[in-house]
């Protein structure tokens, strides 16, 4: 070996033993919480992926990010990332976003394309009949205020109930907290101009709809199809947020009712007592719960899948990849067919 070649099959064996495999890579369950990062570049290196700032003097500053126990990364104004960090985000099956200032607003978000369609199918299949979504919007009443409402309440009288409780607690912790009466009041246009809980609510809550957003994507399932909510892609988002609002971000925005800096206390309280509430284990057993309300353990969740399968309305499900040709006429097995690495027959 000469001494040129020698260096190059050094790099290219640390190359791939860095690489990830599909055994090392966490569940979105097992994951950590966020990351926000404004005004840095994101870079993949050797070593890993790492967050970069360079000063007015021309000095670099270099974080590297734990990119397989991330669940969700948002990546706010003056952030930039290139197409190997990007591509290593994607295999560890982490949620990418871009966000506004301060993670406030969503713009657009990766999606990885090895999940499996399980979940999303599960999703519609609730989601089209108007009997089994209406099943689901109580479903989620029970959930979120551990109350059950007979199975012809419908959806008016539902959001009725909650709105009578969601201003109950809205008082009980304005009571608590001795600050008068509380009116939630929230306009992106004008975020600046609200009171103190206000912008720790709605902080905390876009912290919320990130996690969530997250979960929902590593799931492969649709965030625009929601139960309750509709018209925007984040309907699902809002949907499953609001299971968990009463509990995390309304009695924390309370508690800093009288502080100096509410939106950025609001985010770091949350990140900081997310491990304590285990909440991404939790929202996706919610998720598969809701989806499947009828089985008693649910399939795990991000499987990669190798071949795709095609749809029978008797069988359900049959191999892909094999010519059915010989079925037409004689009913017999179909014969084998070349299949391509992506799993389509040629």
């Amino acid at each position: 070996m000469t001494g040129t070649s020698a260096p190059r099959a050094q790099n290219s064996a640390r190359r791939r033993l860095a690489a990830p495999t599909l055994a090392m890579l966490p569940r979105i369950g097992d994951s950590l919480s966020f990351l926000y990062a404004d005004v840095v570049r994101i870079v993949q290196d050797d070593t890993g992926v790492s967050a970069e700032t360079t000063d007015a003097e021309g000095r670099t500053t270099r974080v590297y990010l734990p990119t397989a126990a991330l669940s969700c990364v948002l990546l706010g104004p003056g952030t930039s990332i290139t197409q190997p960090a990007l591509a290593t985000f994607a295999r560890h099956g982490t949620t990418v976003v871009c966000s506004g200032s301060g993670g406030v607003r969503c713009y657009s978000c990766t999606t990885s394309d090895a999940l499996t369609t399980r979940w999303l199918e599960a999703q519609v299949h609730q989601w089209s009949d108007p009997e089994r979504r209406l099943a689901t919007a109580q479903r989620m009443y029970l959930k979120r205020f551990n109350i059950a409402v007979p199975a012809d309440t419908p959806l008016n009288k539902l959001r009725g109930l909650e709105g009578q409780r969601v201003k109950a607690l809205y008082k009980i912790l304005a009571q608590q907290h001795r600050i008068g009466r509380f009116r939630r009041n929230y306009d992106p246009a004008a975020w600046d101009d609200q009171d103190p809980v206000n912008l720790a609510l709605s902080s905390a809550n876009t912290c919320l709809y990130g996690i969530v957003h997250a979960a929902i994507v590593a799931l492969g399932c649709s965030p625009a199809l929601g139960f309750v909510h509709q018209g925007k892609q984040h309907a699902l988002v809002y949907d499953i947020a609001d299971l968990y609002k009463a509990e995390l971000t309304i009695p924390l925005a309370f508690s800093l009712h009288d502080s100096s800096n509410p939106e950025a206390m609001a985010r770091r309280s949350f990140r900081e007592e997310l491990r304590l509430y285990k909440l991404l284990p939790r929202i996706v057993a919610d998720l598969q719960s809701l989806l499947a309300p009828d089985e008693a353990m649910p399939l795990p969740e991000g499987d990669a899948v190798e071949l795709v399968n095609l749809w029978d309305p008797e069988a359900g499900s049959v191999p892909a990849g094999l010519n059915y040709a010989s079925t037409v006429n004689d009913g017999t097995s179909p014969a084998p067919a070349l299949v391509e690495p992506d799993g389509h027959e040629s």
